[in-house]
């Protein structure tokens, strides 16, 4: 580990060279970040939690299960798009580095990398995520199986280190998953604002959206049969007890999924069966629910084309080129900066 001036640090993998993980959150912040966090959202009205504390490695599994359930069709149409049309997109984007916000384990990073192989262009890997241990290991795995490729891996939250990212080469940035839709329009505004100053002239920008449907398909994918949605949105109250010593009984918090058709989002709450006290201890707070009472934690924003387009000229991006997958669910969208 070398330092790199206040609060960044480079690790080099010593088994691939080429792999360089730059982090920018250390446990200490993302400590701080969930308590404030967690003091914010459960001492507002209506309470609410975001969604980044379901990740822990339960709620990674539970997720990993989620997307093979017939009723959630986001990760297997958006692949769908992508097993088709990545050489097109390779070839529409022009880039030689591919940066993955919100890249986890890389898994569909993968695809577009071979697409972008295949034209020759192909330089760098930058994906960027929270956690510094799913990064390092598949930033060493990925320069295993591209030799040629330079992965220089960002440990940093995409709200706040846009800045922070290598800015050599043409760069396509994929935020991938419909992971947009977990931003409020607010919060979209700022984030296309942040990217759009982060991007240069070359730069494009791939986005995963799902899109408005027929409203039982929607709730039907936050609430399958088997409850498998259930055990992994009660899971944050689990995080929240290990990790600040909350007193949480999730079995006494009921999973709903609903339709909110004014703002055109699904919301998943955790739904208080009884009136109870939930201690916090780390923050040192109690929190009074009510029965019937609900904890947001989630909410996932459906587009229609027209809307996300002009969504996104309103935040200085041009619409290039779209796909979607079959029945119209999940739509990827290639857009450039104005420059």
């Amino acid at each position: 580990m070398t330092g790199n001036g206040p609060g960044r640090w480079t690790i080099r993998d010593q088994r691939h060279d080429p792999a360089l993980v730059e982090v920018h959150l250390t446990p200490k912040d993302l400590r701080s970040s969930m308590e404030r966090d967690v003091r914010t959202g459960l001492t507002s009205s209506p309470k609410r939690l975001p969604p980044v504390y379901f990740y822990d490695e339960r709620g990674s599994r539970l997720f990993d299960e989620i997307t093979r359930l017939e009723e959630y069709y986001p990760t297997r149409s958006e692949r769908s798009i992508l097993d088709r049309n990545a050489a097109e997109i390779a070839a529409l984007a022009g880039a030689d580095t591919l940066v993955e916000l919100g890249a986890g384990t890389c898994d569909k990073s993968r695809i577009l990398l071979r697409a972008m192989e295949a034209t020759g262009r192909l330089k760098q890997f930058v994906p960027l995520d929270v956690s510094e241990e799913v990064l390092t290991e598949a930033a060493g795995g990925l320069a295993g199986e591209f030799p040629a490729l330079a992965v220089h891996a960002v440990v940093a939250d995409f709200h706040r280190h846009l800045g922070v990212l290598p800015r050599s080469g043409s760069r396509m940035f994929a935020f991938l998953g419909g992971t947009i839709g977990n931003l409020d329009p607010m919060q979209r505004r700022r984030f296309f604002a942040d990217l759009d100053c982060s991007m240069d002239p070359g730069d494009s920008l791939l986005l995963g959206t799902d899109l408005v449907k027929d409203r039982s398909r929607l709730v039907s994918a936050y609430d399958d049969a088997a409850g498998v949605t259930a055990r992994f949105n009660r899971n944050v109250l689990h995080v929240l007890n290990r990790e600040l010593g909350a007193t949480f009984v999730p079995e006494e918090f009921a999973h709903v999924a609903s339709w909110n058709e004014g703002c055109s989002w699904i919301e998943m709450r955790l739904r208080s069966e009884r009136r109870t006290t939930v201690r916090v201890e780390a923050l040192d707070l109690d929190v009074d629910f009510d029965e019937g009472e609900d904890l947001l934690t989630e909410i996932s924003c459906k587009f229609t084309p027209d809307g996300l387009d002009s969504e996104l000229a309103a935040c200085g991006f041009v619409t290039q080129a779209t796909w979607r997958s079959p029945a119209d669910e999940f739509q990827l969208t290639l857009a450039t900066p104005y420059c």
